[in-house]
């Protein structure tokens, strides 16, 4: 198993255990290109150089706060390391919320929480169980890569997995208000048939959530332009969509879809659906709920 990539302790009021936190994703499978000179076709070097043009080697790099113009104040690994902030070794549990008070679009990003050892076990099965029953969440902060993050602790959607979660969350200065964006959206009488219509294509399209049928379309792409590229084969260019003359008004599109046969049998939804990529869209609470 990987190191963890945080360390430290949980802590409810007195109880405290320790516990260890590792990234619940990783990157699949992504392309990196690197920038090259279009006429010699080597590889572009970055160097780091000082106001004077003088190269600075990596031993010499510190950072550095700029109090006035062109004033700084070195800042040295000590110094952060030393910072008096609890949340780098101590997650301090503040409140518990139901997990469907937090709005999908606090989540950012998952991991996975280990107890830190078989000592810790008792206090942190207890600890699982007690959110299970209860159905909530807990919320507390963390620090780490160079500021302080807001947590949210709970245990994994399936019972049968003995850890926990851990979901880092934005902060509320963090979103934008939707108000810029949707206050200048016109309201519009809703025709019932065609509400109807396309609550009927809503429903023929619903099935359970399977997150293996979506694929990175994109990185298909750019594998199979690279492989052309090296094997001096013509890119087969996007075809452009062809614009109908013929205008087909909402409700004819919608009686179209319905009844095209297209669309999938409807299926039995799961008893939970967990997050992808740390946000949590939507959960279906059974009798000893677990949270996502």
């Amino acid at each position: 198993m990987a190191r963890p990539f945080w360390s430290g302790h949980l802590q409810i009021s007195l109880v405290s255990f320790g516990i260890e936190l590792f990234p619940a994703t990783e990157a699949k499978g992504e392309i990196h290109f690197h920038q090259l000179s279009r006429k010699t076709g080597q590889r572009i070097r970055h160097q780091k150089v000082s106001t004077e043009d003088e190269p600075v080697e990596k031993d010499d790099l510190v950072k550095g706060y700029e109090y006035d113009k062109g004033e700084y104040v070195m800042i040295e690994p000590e110094d952060l390391e030393n910072l008096r902030v609890p949340s780098r070794r101590t997650v301090d549990i503040a409140q518990f919320v139901e997990l469907d008070e937090i709005d999908p679009r606090f989540y950012e990003k998952p991991y996975f929480v280990t107890p830190q050892g078989s000592a810790q076990l008792e206090a942190f099965a207890v600890v699982r169980r007690a959110l299970q029953a209860t159905r909530k969440v807990g919320l507390g902060k963390i620090a780490f890569s160079g500021r302080e993050h807001l947590l949210a602790i709970a245990p994994p959607p399936d019972e049968s997995q003995l850890g926990m979660m851990a979901y880092v969350l934005r902060y509320a200065e963090e979103l934008r208000s939707p108000a810029a964006y949707f206050d200048s959206i016109q309201p519009v009488k809703i025709d019932s048939g065609q509400l109807a219509l396309a609550k009927e294509l809503i429903e023929r399209r619903s099935s359970p959530f399977e997150p293996s049928m979506f694929k990175d379309e994109y990185e298909v792409a750019l594998r199979a332009m690279v492989e052309a590229k090296l094997h001096h084969v013509p890119q087969k260019k996007l075809p452009v969509a062809a614009r109908s003359a013929k205008v087909i008004n909402l409700m004819d599109a919608l009686r179209k879809s319905v009844g095209s046969g297209t669309a999938k049998p409807r299926k039995k939804p799961p008893a939970r659906v967990s997050a992808a990529s740390g946000k949590v869209t939507s959960i279906k609470r059974t009798s000893g709920r677990k949270s996502a």
